[in-house]
């Protein structure tokens, strides 16, 4: 094919004939019996002129009285044509005077190989890369943590992942695995224990009953909750924490992380306040906020209300910020939950006046919107 043609088929065909030919003839078949039969735009001589065609390959194989063989045809058409083509070509009945039958056998996608070919070059180099890299990367990250006193550990008889100022703190972050303590690192919490696995080892039960406060932080996908359920069911957990939806906690920003996390830490260290309304203001939020309370502590879900105090939606935490996109008519929204930047972006474009939540994170440009705890209003 000339320079400018780019070779996107491979048409490949057999064919037999009930006599002794050439292959110069079965060329000559496959260009003098398809001309004019598919309009002179289709022509293979005119094909191979605009650089649609490539050199047309053909082997053939002998007997005593037939000749059989394949035929192989570059082309760089799209895939109507190249039908076209190749059913013009099983229409030829005649090399010569003998008889002949030809069969379209595939139709193969150059292109498609080719990309089979990059994709297994890519993870080539991906690994070589990976492989000269990753000491020096995790070099790199010990250095930071040794800089602070924050670095990796291990904790108990299965060696757990944990971050090394775990055994000094009053309170732990039970997360899935080593990936999650490392990120939670570079957060700036070093009191992190890995779970690595559904099924709860022993030590980490005994950890928690010496720890004034349990934390768990989990992923935001199907799996972080059933892993929740099974952690509650064998260890006392004072707050429970997910990752937004569908995310891992190792994928999150370490903003995101103290975003998550800081009103925790701010708490325990404080010391967790006494409900109490705190102004009478508020006294109608209180009442409404005291009748929804027993039916959405400790469930990890959002309800929003209208006006009217009525039920709109009720759904898990980590759908919340997407329904709201969807919705309207909405006044008040209350989640037992922590009230983020990004939940506080999706009830101002819901056009909500007020959110009632477990805690309150360090938030920017809440102007013009109402932001209480349940603690604020006495409820508890």
């Amino acid at each position: 094919m000339p320079q400018s043609g780019i070779v996107k088929y491979h048409v490949k065909l057999s064919y037999e004939v009930d006599g002794l030919v050439e292959r110069a003839d079965i060329i000559g078949a496959i260009f003098g019996q398809t001309e004019g039969l598919l309009g002179p735009e289709m022509n293979l001589n005119e094909l191979q002129r605009v650089s649609k065609v490539g050199r047309i390959e053909v082997s053939a194989r002998t007997t005593a009285n037939t000749t059989a063989g394949d035929a192989l045809i570059p082309m760089s058409t799209d895939i109507d044509t190249c039908a076209l083509i190749a059913a013009g070509i099983e229409s030829i009945d005649k090399v010569g005077p003998f008889d002949c039958k030809f069969t379209l056998e595939a139709i193969d996608d150059v292109r498609a190989a080719k990309k089979d070919d990059i994709v297994r070059r890519a993870k080539e180099i991906k690994q070589k890369w990976a492989t000269k890299t990753v000491s020096e990367g995790e070099t790199m990250l010990n250095d930071v943590h040794q800089g602070d006193s924050k670095k990796l550990s291990t904790y108990g008889p299965s060696k757990l992942t944990c971050s090394s100022g775990l055994a000094d703190s009053n309170w732990v972050i039970l997360v899935e695995g080593r990936a999650d303590v490392i990120n939670l690192l570079r957060a700036g919490y070093d009191n992190a224990l890995a779970i690595e696995g559904a099924k709860i080892d022993e030590s980490i039960k005994e950890l928690c009953n010496s720890k004034d406060t349990v934390v768990a932080f989990l992923d935001g996908d199907r799996s972080g909750g059933f892993i929740l359920k099974e952690l509650k069911s064998v260890v006392p957990i004072d707050y429970e924490l997910r990752a937004d939806n569908d995310v891992e906690v190792e994928e999150l920003t370490p903003q995101r992380i103290d975003e998550i996390l800081s009103p925790i830490a701010e708490e325990i260290k404080g010391g967790k306040p006494t409900a109490s309304l705190k102004s009478e203001d508020d006294k109608p939020l209180a009442e409404m906020a005291s009748k929804v309370f027993p039916t959405l502590n400790e469930t990890l879900e959002a309800v929003a209300l209208d006006a009217d105090n009525n039920e709109i939606f009720k759904v898990p935490i980590s759908e919340v910020v997407s329904k709201l996109s969807t919705q309207s008519g909405i006044k008040y929204l209350l989640l037992d939950g922590i009230i983020t930047q990004r939940l506080l972006e999706g009830a101002k474009n819901a056009g909500i006046e007020c959110v009632i939540g477990h805690r309150v994170a360090k938030l920017s440009n809440s102007d013009g919107m109402t932001l209480k705890t349940f603690g604020d209003l006495g409820v508890a």
